[in-house]
């Protein structure tokens, strides 16, 4: 692809509004004034915060050569505002709509761990009880036992349950396969082929094998589907009016959306990967979203507004993962949620995304701050892409 096709178009700015719970006209007036710079005096977070994101979306994009990059912040007001930066389509060279919906990857099995930890607030799950007790004679396989393996251990990745998507194949995610419907039951039967990689508590490996196992258990337990469970427990709950689980066959995304590339490696050439049936990732990955409805969900969860507080201090109970894996930040996994060190103190707390096509991450404070970045294309166009992008988070929540 040629470097012209990465120019950027120019970074836009949202002037800022109250959270969507906020009256409608306010939302309907902050999205009339998408316009870069335009903004009523004293009415939004600094300056300097300003252009911590603005120049971060445009190095992403000039440099990392994201075709787009969007975030969202809220500042310590409850006060909302958004940027884009790039283009949505490298063909038609569209404006990249603002907080516009993508696929939210693995943010999803923050989702879903919130499932499980309601279902133990209402004593209808216990976590320290075995997968077998909820899912008796399904989790069986070489070093593998469901008596063995404890609920906290999935929503904690210290299970040892094999990583399905290791044995599904890169054809099934990016190529020709990535339209294929996939049951869960099939993720699942991928992995139990082969043995644990650890004895269940004694180590940490990410697996979403994990959470397409806490899919079936909130399936199990509720007798009902975990996308309707995941939308009336929490995307309807708190009104995340731009968040969805795709349903059979949904291949596309619903609102307006950047469009989704990967490339095959480094330096080549950026394919267009929008289409194709999430079902791979079900539990553990299926969610669109934006940005904007992200940090809604994060700040929502931290402020104790989706679990009780004995519930919610488990979630934010982290462990130590080994040091390979994202290098050098500190991060920590509790329960579907993760911590991470900022660079002026303190903690940011979240999850990230990475599915075909799009890569999102999320940092919330508990003084209410908020960050989301997603830009669209994972595998990214350059070695260090995806982590100057996470980078945003800590440079925008540090800037005074």
């Amino acid at each position: 692809m040629s470097d012209r096709s990465q120019q950027p178009r120019r970074v836009r700015t949202a002037a800022p509004s109250r959270p969507r719970r906020a009256v409608t006209a306010v939302a309907a007036l902050a999205a009339a004034l998408a316009v870069a710079g335009t903004l009523p005096a004293g009415a939004a977070e600094s300056h300097g915060s300003r252009e911590v994101v603005r120049k971060g979306l445009e190095r992403l994009v000039t440099d990392d050569r994201f075709p787009a990059a969007l975030a969202a912040t809220i500042d310590r007001d409850g006060r909302t505002r958004d940027y884009t930066a790039g283009v949505a389509d490298v063909k038609t060279r569209a404006k990249v709509p603002v907080d516009g919906q993508v696929r939210a990857g693995s943010n999803t099995k923050a989702f879903t761990a919130t499932v499980v930890l309601q279902l133990v607030g209402e004593g209808k799950v216990q976590l320290d009880a075995p997968i077998e007790k909820y899912l008796p004679n399904l989790v069986r396989g070489k070093g593998i036992d469901g008596r063995k393996i404890t609920v906290r251990q999935l929503l904690q990745h210290t299970s040892g349950l094999p990583e399905y998507t290791n044995f599904l194949g890169e054809e099934a995610i990016l190529g020709k396969g990535r339209h294929t419907y996939h049951q869960p039951r099939e993720l699942l039967d991928l992995a139990l082929a082969h043995k644990a990689d650890f004895a269940p508590g004694t180590s940490w490996s990410y697996s979403n094998t994990n959470y397409v196992l806490a899919g079936l258990l909130i399936e199990k337990v509720t007798g009902r589907p975990v996308a309707e469970q995941i939308t009336q427990r929490i995307i309807d709950r708190i009104g995340l009016r731009h968040t969805y689980f795709p349903g059979v066959g949904d291949q596309g995304i619903r609102e307006a959306h950047p469009r989704g590339y990967f490339a095959a490696k480094p330096g080549a050439p950026l394919e267009d990967i929008t289409e194709m049936d999430p079902s791979w990732t079900w539990s553990a990955g299926q969610l669109v979203s934006t940005p904007g409805d992200l940090n809604r969900f994060f700040s929502e969860l931290i402020d104790g507004k989706l679990l009780r507080p004995a519930e919610l201090t488990q979630m934010r109970t982290t462990v130590k993962v080994p040091k390979e894996f994202d290098s050098g930040s500190g991060i920590r996994f509790g329960l579907g949620l993760t911590s991470t060190p900022l660079s002026c103190g303190g903690l940011m707390w979240g999850h990230r995304g990475d599915t075909p096509g799009y890569h999102t991450r999320t940092g919330v404070t508990v003084d209410g701050r908020a960050v989301t970045t997603a830009v669209t294309a994972s595998p990214a166009p350059t070695p260090k892409g995806l982590a100057h992008a996470d980078a945003v988070l800590d440079t925008t929540l540090c800037e005074k």
